[in-house]
């Protein structure tokens, strides 16, 4: 943000305020008389209309149509997020039904992502969408070696998030299930919660066979690359009750919107539990133009992690979207972490 658009008086930043929250709240232009009732302005109402125009010209209202009321623009949206709406948080009565719901939940990914994305839709009003968390690199939890015939083993590879992989391996010799065991069990000590890289750029001394087990782990580990995670959505119906999306080219935007979510890339990048707040597509998105979406990333740093947030009109609820997807992702981050750990 430039210097000049940090530039705004303390009037201009309640006029600023006041307009949004009015304009969120009824969808309705917001008109000086209608500041001047609010008893947060001990100013004249032509005094509020010359404050107006002055946001008006900075490009942080416009005038829809010929209304004499005004509405935010994306860059009066941004201010508000950045500037003017400090920190949020659900009541905690609210937090505490969320929290019971997701203890009530079974210990099934998939229904943490549907209970993720109802508790959001439902708690903002908006359409939500929670991706399932994918492994970003594939560590080794545990190492089994299981003698099958005189010549066949059959090794299972779990990893961390619970992934199983299983391949079967020639012996030039036949083991025992005593000798394969042992050679198992060395190995899970030398390589538990490992990733292929540490594999391999920190070489011990192993015997043929034990040499051949971990190539053979190395190429499971390759071939178990992220897949495109599933998407949850819920809300759809909701919102698109709102004024914005009751044209039918408003409706297939945020449809286009929510069934081709590349969007929720934007949040990858940022850290776990971060909150981002894209508003009418940033010039990135076009299907975002008369949107805004909140979203922030899930899970554990460095092993696996989803994205989850909601998507609404521009004129969304910030501060009870923003504190809602970070409540929601602190939980989602937690039950990760437990499905980890175990």
């Amino acid at each position: 943000m430039t210097d000049q658009e940090l530039e705004l008086t303390p009037r201009q930043q309640t006029i600023l305020r006041l307009v949004v929250h009015s304009y969120v709240a009824t969808a309705q232009p917001v008109s000086s008389k209608s500041l001047i009732g609010t008893g947060m302005l001990n100013v004249s109402s032509a005094t509020v209309r010359n404050e107006m125009a002055v946001l008006e010209e900075m490009g942080y209202l416009t005038h829809p149509h010929t209304s004499a009321g005004r509405v935010p623009t994306d860059k009066g949206y941004r201010y508000f997020v950045e500037h003017l709406l400090g920190d949020v948080e659900l009541p905690s009565d609210e937090r505490n039904t969320i929290r019971h719901q997701f203890h009530q939940a079974k210990l099934e990914m998939s229904q943490w992502m549907q209970l993720a994305s109802a508790v959001l839709a439902r708690a903002t009003r908006s359409a939500a969408l929670v991706t399932a968390p994918r492994i970003e690199t594939p560590r080794v939890r545990q190492l089994t070696l299981i003698s099958t015939q005189a010549h066949l083993v059959l090794l299972v590879l779990v990893f961390q998030g619970g992934t199983v992989r299983q391949r079967m391996l020639m012996l030039r010799e036949p083991m025992d299930q005593t000798a394969l065991n042992q050679a198992a069990n060395r190995l899970n000590t030398l390589y538990a919660g490992a990733d292929a890289h540490t594999i391999q750029t920190h070489p011990v001394e192993l015997t043929e066979f034990e040499s051949e087990v971990v190539d053979l782990m190395l190429e499971l580990m390759r071939d178990d690359a992220p897949a495109q995670s599933e998407v949850y959505r819920d809300g759809l119906t909701e919102v698109l009750q709102e004024p914005e999306f009751v044209t039918q080219e408003g409706a297939r935007a945020l449809v286009n919107a929510l069934e081709q979510p590349e969007f929720l890339n934007s949040a990858l990048g940022a850290r776990v539990g971060t909150v981002q707040v894209v508003i009418g597509g940033e010039g990135r998105w076009r299907e975002l133009s008369a949107c805004s979406a909140v979203l922030a990333r899930y899970g554990v740093e460095g092993f696996a992690s989803g994205t989850l947030g909601v998507l609404g009109p521009t004129r969304m609820p910030y501060g009870r979207a923003i504190s809602a997807v970070r409540y929601v992702a602190d939980l989602m981050s937690d039950l990760v972490s437990d499905l980890y750990s175990r």
